[in-house]
This record gives C-alpha cells, sequence and structure tokens, in this order.
C-alpha cells in the first residue's frame, strides 16, 4: 500500500516501483489523499484544456484511472479536499485535508489498511518530500494508521486489527541517483539540452543526505512509469524535463527506486534489493 496526497503523485513517486511488484504478482493498492482540486494546469499543451478549465477534479479522475490502468494496480480514494499551498498567514482552507484533525482524517485509512491487509507501506517522509501541506499530513496521517490499524482499541469499528509488517518512507530523488544520471548522460548525450536542467536540480539536492536503505530494481519498469506520468496530462508535459530523461541512460546510471525503512515488525538485512525482505511469503 502507498499513501499519496494528490493523483500524479504515484507515477512520479513510485510507479515503477509499482509495476515491478506487479509483474511478480503483488497485490499493490495506491491510496489518494485527495482530488487535486486546487492544482493548476501545468501543461500548457494539454489537449483537454476546456474540460480542465470546466471541472478540473473531474478530469484528474479520468487522468488516474488511465494512470491505474497503466500500472495494473488497485487505487482508492480517501476522499478529502485539496489545501493547496499556505495563505501568506500559514492557514490552509478550513475542511480542506491539511485543516482535519489526523484522529479523523486517520480513520479512513485504518479502514483500509484493515481490508486490503498490506505486508508494507509506503508514504512520505516528515517533510512530505516537499513542503506542500497535503504531502506533510500524507505522512502524518499514513504513520498514524500504520500504528492505530495494529491496535484493535482503536477504531474497533473499522474491522479487525491488521499489523502492518514494515513502514518506508519514500527517497526516489535523491542526490546519488540525481548525480550518477548526470554523470552518464553527460557521457552519452554531452550535447543534451537535459543537462543544463540536471545540473540544476543537482545543485539544489546537493545538500540533501542520502537515507536510503532499499532498493527496488525497476530499469525494466521504466516506460510503464512514463506512461503513468504522461497519463496525468494536467500536471506533466509530454517533454518535462523533471520527469523525463533517457530511460536507457537510467537504466545504465540508476535503475532503482530507493526507499527508507522506518519500521520493521520482520527480521531484515540492509541494504535491501526488495520492500518484501523478511516477509513470509504465505503470510
Amino acid at each position: 500500500m502507498a499513501v499519496h496526497a494528490h493523483p500524479d503523485d504515484e507515477s512520479s513517486k513510485g510507479a515503477a516501483t509499482y509495476a515491478y511488484y506487479r509483474s511478480r504478482g503483488a497485490e499493490v493498492m495506491v491510496v489518494t489523499c485527495t482530488g487535486g482540486e486546487r492544482g493548476d494546469v501545468l501543461n500548457e499543451g494539454l489537449a483537454e484544456r476546456a474540460m480542465a478549465e470546466r471541472d478540473l477534479p473531474g478530469l484528474r479522475r479520468r487522468e488516474m484511472a488511465a494512470a491505474q490502468a497503466v500500472m495494473g494496480i488497485e487505487q482508492r480514494w480517501l476522499g478529502y479536499m485539496d489545501s493547496g499551498m499556505p495563505r501568506d498567514d500559514g492557514t490552509v482552507p478550513a475542511g480542506s485535508f491539511a485543516a482535519i484533525p489526523v484522529e479523523i482524517s486517520a480513520e479512513p485509512l485504518v479502514r483500509l489498511v484493515r481490508s486490503f491487509r498490506p505486508h508494507v507501506m509506503v508514504t512520505y517522509d516528515e517533510n512530505g518530500g516537499y513542503p506542500h501541506p497535503d504531502h506533510i499530513r500524507s505522512h502524518v496521517v499514513g504513520v498514524e494508521a500504520y500504528r492505530a490499524a495494529a491496535d484493535p482499541e482503536r477504531y474497533p469499528e473499522q474491522g479487525p486489527a491488521w499489523q502492518v509488517s514494515k513502514l518506508y518512507y519514500d527517497q526516489i530523488l535523491n542526490p546519488k541517483r540525481m548525480l550518477s544520471v548526470y554523470e552518464a548522460l553527460k557521457r552519452a548525450e554531452p550535447e543534451s539540452s537535459l543537462l543544463s536542467r540536471l545540473e540544476e536540480m543537482k545543485g539544489w539536492m546537493a545538500e540533501r543526505p542520502f537515507l536510503g536503505t532499499s532498493q527496488v530494481p525497476v530499469g525494466d519498469h521504466l516506460d510503464a512509469r512514463d506512461a503513468a506520468l504522461r497519463s496525468h496530462a494536467s500536471q506533466v508535459a509530454p517533454d518535462s524535463p523533471f520527469f523525463f530523461w533517457p530511460n536507457r541512460v537510467q537504466r545504465e546510471a540508476w535503475p532503482y527506486e530507493d526507499y527508507q525503512l522506518i519500521d520493521s515488525k520482520v527480521e531484515t538485512r540492509m541494504p535491501e534489493t526488495d520492500l518484501f525482505a523478511g516477509i513470509e511469503a504465505d503470510a
């Protein structure tokens, strides 16, 4: 189970991992906490511009369904309203996801955990990956549900308690990956227009520590990730230099998606190459 803030986050942060595990027969569920209602259209060439202006939430649901089909996963909406970026005074709109008390917003996620019974949960770190209020709240709600779902005295009406075996934070966008891909692209395509964008990203990520403990080998599933991303056409331009780097270069330089193991109820050894390491096959 992967907990994400908005539709499109699952495709930019883990889609290749989900496609990889589906190819191995694992069940995968993405939980999308909000509908992305307060997002902007980030693709100037969007073909469905008229619908985006008339019904952006409806369009984003259609895009999510297309991405879901590409990855072959299950997907559920938690049902909360996008908070948008904070106002000047740091507040968010009343009734939006980040404004709702955690003990309320965690309850539907606890229900999903207890019904789906995942062995692994993935969410964001305490900074949300980047400091959007909904990303930070997704982290808080995800960790709270991880703990509460295992406690039969918490939310007893939401089904029998279930202990998720392992909790991970997404560390996919990390400085080691950025540097490795940048150097490989510079060798392979020294005139590439992407190099300046990667150099910029490499610069602002240089001070970040590398926290990954677990690398999922996703080299054969990068095309599926890109197709899932392109399904979110309102949010991702088809030639976006932020998202789309040559997959042949990535397969050579960094054919992984990285995660940080935060809690485990089973024994495992670091570094890991499998998020299910230590979990019995028939568990």
